[in-house]
């Protein structure tokens, strides 16, 4: 029989990036000089079980790299090697080197294998120069320590019951090997019981059918032995007992019901098999990319038996002649509720913490500061604050833009921080919470802040303003968002600020969310981005044109009222502008647009919508408001054709079909069909 190992190739990638993110973690956590041993093992571990796994699938490049870096780890974690922040950068650069094998395996293309083989040249180059001998006192003195736990351990003997479940085996974990790693501790003695195996003809190849029981005595903790068994704490029933203190006489080894083999203690044994043996969670047969907690799939199932029960009661009122309209009304209310609890659940499914898109960023701090030489305190908040997946793949690179903008332009060097009477180290700080319906993200720092004055020079050279013209704070503010504008004398490989803060700008814009700067110049920026928590559904404005219904996002209406005749001006090329307080706004007649017949023609008997996207506002003329509601967005393109002008269409309750105004995109056909009658 012979076992398909692709199914579990998915399974295996979501471990081992999970693996590498926490590597990530914990290296860039490690203190130089003093690093905590837990944090070292931690990092093994996770490294470990990539080599193992990889090696299992015959993804041999990557268990050779993986090697190399578990044995500068193992150097480490034994204090025969110093953690310096050489060689943390090195292991840092390997992981990003892990992730692209890794990825080039699950994607089926070619690494980088010229940044492969540097980076392994680098790596035997550390292990060349050889373990570093605890020459410093902090070695030094941990050595002692631990020499002297061991000398405090007494020799013990220890009995361990070990039964593992039918199943184990299937999760990838091998006694034998937890055996081996036994042996290294001390004398092992190992006695199997058959006594529960079937008849050959009836047994599953893929089941355990053994229970062991062993004798372990040396210089053991207790700690130790559950360490090695601790992977299958779900999978087995262990017992692990004191026997007595260790006679000085040799035990034979104690035949009982089951065959006896003692495990022989070898000698220089590789340096990997002193860590834990790979094992994988009986995770197996998870193959989506959306971890969902149980509690959410728990309300779910209960939320759906709740229909069912509501649905029954609807069907037994219908078969009910005697017409009892309050029992129906009470049912559809409860399916009322039922549907939009179940809605609400459903959507929960796709939510995640923020703390994803946020975790990428301690790494990123770490190696521009280090490259720009400045020193920043990254802190995070609200990181379980939750978003719908998709909004969360999408906002990454708007924050990234964000994130190293602060720290290119905004975050001073320490000399000039200083000398500005600042502290040293600087503070970037990402804060995310929810406010209404809406997801807040802010990205704050304590560095420079905007140059208003510089801004406003630099605009007016480049036309964006007239000469004369006086601008708010605000509105200076959000002169950084045009296309190509930037300030920065020198523009870096980094970052500058202006260049990609309009695409920044454009894609929050492209998920329905808006960004706002608030800065002082010498006290830093915040940047505050809202986003709608998923894109699947928004809240909408249904409007009347005629005998149709359309839905305007209520996120990109401004105001509407009725129009006043006197602040009509019509100009040369035909084109209707309405005076609104101190600016004017062109006038686009939907039913123009839409090749309608409307009930209104005259622009005083129907109402006008202010809507605004990328700073442009036109006034959407229409006959009727008609209310507000959440509506399910369906994609047009799918089933039909782009059309300009729409981003969706929608399903009413009465079952019409509604389509779904893209505000940007009539703004910019309006903007044509100008351009093309003046032309």
């Amino acid at each position: 029989m012979s076992i398909d190992l692709e199914q579990f190739h998915q399974t295996f990638f979501e471990e081992s990036f999970e693996g590498l993110d926490e590597m990530e973690k914990e290296l860039l956590d490690l203190d130089m000089g003093s690093a905590d041993s837990e944090s070292i093992n931690t990092i093994f571990r996770a490294a470990h079980s990539i080599k193992g796994g990889s090696a299992t699938f015959g993804f041999t490049d990557v268990a050779e790299f993986t090697h190399r870096m578990e044995t500068l780890l193992d150097e480490m974690r034994d204090g025969r090697r110093e953690v310096t922040q050489e060689a943390v950068n090195l292991l840092l650069s390997s992981v990003d080197c892990l992730r692209d094998l890794l990825g080039a395996q699950r994607e089926h293309n070619e690494p980088d294998k010229e940044n492969v083989i540097t980076l392994q040249q680098q790596l035997d180059d550390m292990l060349k120069v050889g373990s570093t001998p605890p020459a410093e006192s902090s070695h030094a003195a941990a050595s002692e320590t631990r020499k002297k736990e061991v000398e405090e351990i007494k020799e013990t003997e220890w009995l361990i019951q070990f039964h593992p479940h039918p199943h184990m085996l299937r999760t990838g974990n091998e006694p034998l090997r937890m055996f081996n790693e036994l042996a290294l501790l001390g004398d092992l003695i190992v006695k199997a019981d058959h006594s529960k195996l079937p008849a050959f003809c009836d047994i599953a190849f893929d089941e355990c059918y053994l229970s062991w029981e062993l004798t372990l005595k040396g210089s053991v903790k207790h700690e130790q032995i559950t360490e090695i068994f601790e992977w299958v704490d779900d999978d087995c029933d262990l017992s692990i007992e004191p026997v007595s203190e260790v006679e000085q006489h040799s035990q034979k080894p104690v035949k009982g019901n089951g065959e006896t083999e003692k495990v022989p203690q070898t000698e220089n044994k590789p340096v990997e098999q002193k860590g834990k043996t790979e094992r994988r969670k009986s995770s197996l047969s998870e193959a989506s990319s959306i971890r969902v907690g149980i509690d959410k799939v728990d309300e779910l199932v209960n939320l759906v038996g709740e229909l069912v029960i509501t649905q029954s009661m609807l069907s037994q009122t219908n078969e009910d002649d005697s017409g009892n309209q309050d029992k129906l009304r009470d049912g559809l209310a409860q399916l009322e509720r039922n549907t939009r609890e179940l809605q609400e659940s459903v959507m929960r499914i796709r939510m995640l913490p923020i703390s994803f898109a946020f975790n990428r960023f301690p790494r990123m701090v770490h190696d521009l500061t280090q490259k720009l030489g400045k020193k920043v305190e990254l802190k995070m908040s609200g990181e379980q604050t939750e978003l719908d997946k998709t909004v969360m793949e999408k906002i990454g690179d708007p924050l990234v833009h964000l994130v190293r903008n602060s720290l290119d332009h905004g975050i001073e060097i320490p000399e000039i921080r200083l000398k500005n009477g600042k502290p040293e180290i600087g503070v970037l700080h990402l804060n995310a919470y929810h406010q209404g319906g809406s997801i807040v993200i802010e990205i704050s720092d304590d560095g420079a802040g905007l140059n208003a004055a510089r801004i406003s020079s630099k605009a007016k050279s480049q036309g964006l303003i007239d000469e004369n013209e006086v601008l708010t704070k605000e509105k200076i503010h959000e002169l950084i968002f045009n296309p190509g504008f930037s300030t920065a004398e020198t523009l870096s490989d980094v970052s500058g600020r202006g260049v990609g803060m309009d695409v920044v700008k454009r894609n929050i814009k492209g998920l329905g969310g808006s960004i706002d700067v608030d800065s002082e110049e010498g006290k830093g920026s915040t940047f505050t981005i809202r986003l709608p928590l998923t894109l699947a559904i928004l809240d909408g404005q249904l409007i009347r044109v005629g005998n149709e219904t359309y839905i305007i996002p209520l996120i990109s209406i401004e105001e509407t009222f009725q129009v006043s005749y006197e602040l009509i001006n019509t100009i040369a090329n035909g084109t209707e502008l309405y005076r609104l307080r101190d600016e004017y706004i062109p006038i686009v007649r939907l039913h123009d647009i839409f090749n309608l017949q409307p009930e209104h023609t005259e622009l005083t008997d129907g109402l006008l919508a202010v809507v605004e996207s990328d700073g442009c506002k036109v006034g959407l003329f229409i006959d009727d408001l008609l209310g507000q509601q959440q509506v399910v967005i369906k994609g047009l393109e799918t089933n039909f054709r782009r059309v300009d002008g729409v981003s969706g269409a929608t399903i009413l309750g009465d079952g019409t079909v509604s389509l779904i105004l893209d505000v940007g995109g009539l703004i910019e056909f309006a903007r044509k069909r100008q351009t093309k009658a003046v032309a």
